[in-house]
């Protein structure tokens, strides 16, 4: 969802402007615009998933840094990681300083305090969650801080980050949503966990939260029709076989679970207007349904209408519907 565009403002109030969004969405910082004389540009989109809030901050360089004297003056205290879309990014924390690219991470601690900045076009993503919600010592994430290059998870929270951001307003929209941000956070917490604590912690946490990153990935990539149990497992390290013990134990079939969320995907897209001019096998297809007549067949079954009969029943209903004089 669109926050703030600077180009629909006066040049002389942008920066005032963007500080002041930013310190309402994120809490206390101090920001420095990158050549503020030339006039900047910014963008800033956001998101919410249950507990989680997905930021998207595009535009001319800037600094932003957060400093235990911030924290004093702000209730939040919050986890953020970060990546880097468009540009370089570089954070820096505690004399540790990274270049932050598309396929790197930064996890930022918000009263551990933190700098970020980029120069020349950039584009900036992020996921901000409550320290309560991780619930996670603090000396244990500011222990991964450095070290998250080093995880056999950082690929995989990346994926993940790229994926929710690239369907942002659609998954933000659906009715998984809470679940997409919790699964999310399990992941957070399993990245952390993965560098900062002892090797029993470590496994034990890796068994406890294998569904959840299982099911976080498949939701992400539900549009892809290359997603199979082979391609899930392999981004897990684990094998097919258990793959299908492990959803077993959580009561779930994993074929029946990806049809269920693909058909829910499809059936709101069929009704959405964004999507009128576009034909029922289109939809089917960008939600990994290769074949209509298939998709037709498991719309039927799960809905009871087709889904032509379904498009219809919704755009008659919207067709009659009285005006609205709020």
């Amino acid at each position: 969802m669109l926050v703030l565009d600077t180009q629909d403002l006066p040049a002389a109030d942008r920066i005032e402007a963007f500080h002041a969004v930013a310190v309402g969405e994120s809490g206390s910082c101090s920001v420095e615009q990158e050549q503020p004389e030339a006039g900047i540009r910014k963008k800033l989109e956001v998101w919410n998933f249950g507990p989680l809030t997905l930021f998207a901050t595009g535009g001319t360089g800037m600094r932003i840094w957060r400093t235990p004297r911030h924290a004093r003056f702000d209730s939040m205290n919050t986890v953020s990681i970060i990546t880097q879309s468009q540009g370089t990014g570089a954070f820096t924390w505690n004399g540790h300083q990274q270049r932050v690219g598309p396929d790197a991470l930064a996890l930022a601690h918000k009263t551990a305090g933190y700098e970020y900045a980029w120069s020349g076009a950039g584009l900036s993503v992020a996921f901000m969650v409550d320290t309560e919600r991780l619930g996670l010592p603090e000396h244990l994430v500011r222990t991964a801080i450095p070290l998250l290059k080093q995880s056999n998870v950082a690929p995989l929270l990346l994926d993940h980050l790229r994926s929710l951001h690239r369907r942002a307003d659609q998954l933000s929209a659906d009715p998984g949503a809470e679940a997409l941000g919790s699964a999310t956070l399990e992941l957070t917490r399993a990245l952390i966990l993965s560098v900062a604590a002892d090797e029993r912690t470590r496994r034990s946490v890796a068994e406890d939260t294998l569904l959840t990153r299982v099911l976080a990935y498949v939701r992400a990539h539900l549009t892809d029709p290359r997603l199979t149990p082979h391609s899930i497992a392999a981004a897990h390290n684990i094998s097919v076989r258990t793959l299908y013990r492990l959803c077993e134990q959580g009561g779930l079939s994993l074929e029946k679970w990806i049809v269920r969320r693909r058909l829910e995907g499809a059936r709101r897209d069929l009704t959405t207007p964004e999507n009128t001019h576009r034909t029922i096998e289109a939809i089917a297809r960008s939600w990994g349904f290769a074949n209509p007549a298939h998709f037709s067949r498991r719309f039927h079954q799960t809905y009871g209408v087709t889904p032509r009969q379904w498009r219809r029943l919704h755009y008659d209903a919207a067709a009659f519907s009285p005006p609205d004089h709020h």
